[in-house]
């Protein structure tokens, strides 16, 4: 039998009893307030996320991944951080990868029995090749999940970089990783519902790690995502509007230069930057580990 008396996150909110019988005024305001906390219990954690940010640019410095693996709630913010890295930053979709017990089915159905397969926490590690460079990221709301346990612990056993993200402290996965963050956002609006006050903060830290790791490793020039992949018709406007704000270009210019460096936002910078053939660019920017500042 699983003891969860001691989560934070299975306990009742004292302030929501009641909630079956509050108006829907009532219900949005106390929900609000309950919210209102997560920023604070994630910025206690702020030195260990800093670690684990540094850890992350290390191993993507070494040609390791990014690699989340959760279950559920959990499973599923990860995924979402990695796919999203692939558009926002111009990443190969294996450079941080996402990892939910269960497989992609478990994206919106829930595979029963997956969270409590240790093996196949390992497995599935065992199946993307995981090498001493990658770095893992376990995340769990109750901090006790056994499939990322036994993915931490196949992570630390082949010298791959371990960190946690749990919403209890004391954590048991914590004990399973070199770098846990544990954040307490006291007890949740609804009782056990780990995807409101628990999976908020999460979302949070995630797009700490995943954000400031390629601010870590050039994607970033002043604060414009200058790797962005313009797919769609927004994302091409998008990318004009960087090369005019990164160069004070007009339309037209950053049209052009878009246009003659084949749609890549950075390469363009650099060209209208540095009075740049595309070439002379290109060289540039492998010489300066793809850091426009160092191209100046």
């Amino acid at each position: 039998m699983i003891n969860l008396e001691n989560l934070t996150t299975e306990r009742r909110n004292e302030t929501t009893f009641g909630l079956d019988e509050m108006s829907i005024g009532q219900a949005v305001k106390l929900m609000n307030q309950e919210d209102h906390k997560v920023p604070d219990a994630v910025a206690e954690q702020l030195p260990q996320i800093e670690k684990v940010v540094a850890a992350t640019i290390l191993a993507f410095k070494k040609g390791g991944r990014l690699i989340y693996m959760g279950a559920g709630t959990s499973g599923r913010l990860g995924v979402l951080d990695a796919a999203e890295c692939v558009p926002t930053f111009g990443v190969e979709a294996e450079m941080v990868v996402g990892v939910i017990a269960g497989g992609q089915q478990a994206m919106t159905v829930a595979v029963e029995g997956a969270e409590d397969d240790a093996q196949l926490g390992m497995q599935d590690l065992k199946d993307l090749k995981l090498s001493e460079k990658d770095m893992v990221i376990g995340i769990a709301a109750s901090g006790r999940t056994p499939y990322v346990i036994g993915g931490l612990d196949y992570a630390r056993l082949i010298g791959a970089g371990t960190g946690t993200i749990s919403c209890n402290k004391n954590a048991e996965i914590s004990k399973h990783a070199e770098l846990p963050i544990e954040v307490d956002c006291g007890p949740e609006f609804l009782t056990g519902s780990t995807r409101l006050k628990s999976g908020t903060a999460q979302k949070l830290i995630l797009n700490m790690i995943s954000t400031i790791s390629m601010i870590g490793i050039g994607k970033v020039y002043n604060n414009l995502m200058v790797d962005v992949k313009p797919t769609n018709e927004k994302l091409v406007e998008r990318s004009k509007r960087i090369i005019m704000q990164a160069t004070e270009v007009d339309y037209e210019t950053a049209t052009h230069y878009f246009e003659e460096a084949n749609q890549n936002v950075k390469l363009a910078i650099v060209m209208i930057l540095t009075n740049s053939s595309k070439d002379d660019a290109a060289k540039k920017l492998v010489i300066a580990d793809g850091f426009v500042k160092k191209t100046l």
